[in-house]
């Protein structure tokens, strides 16, 4: 458990890439291996095409991207105005510890 003293690491989500953790972290697989990594930022792979699994090498970037045509695209506005993305979680700000 951090010390209080500490902030919160800070993970990126990149929908297209990576996810960029703040380092050092230990990366546990689902076999139970443990990755370790003592650098201040850390890219840990989530398309699993790396050759460094966790650890991103940019494999993701050769994925080709789905292209949207007009075919693809909504009839409407109305039905585009339904397709949201949902909100992501809010800041708490001070909120204290479930510990306190």
């Amino acid at each position: 458990m951090p010390h209080a003293s500490e902030r919160p690491r800070r993970v990126t989500v990149d929908p297209d890439g990576p996810l960029l953790m703040e380092g050092p972290v230990e990366v546990v697989a689902d076999d139970g291996t443990v990755s370790v990594s003592r650098r201040f930022t850390v890219a840990i792979c989530t398309c699993r095409r790396s050759r460094t699994y966790p650890w991103c090498d940019t494999s993701h970037r050769a994925r080709p991207k789905p292209r949207i045509t007009a075919a693809d695209a909504p009839a409407s506005t109305e039905a585009s105005a339904a397709v949201t993305r949902p909100a992501g979680p809010q800041d708490r700000g001070s909120e204290p510890d479930c510990g306190s």
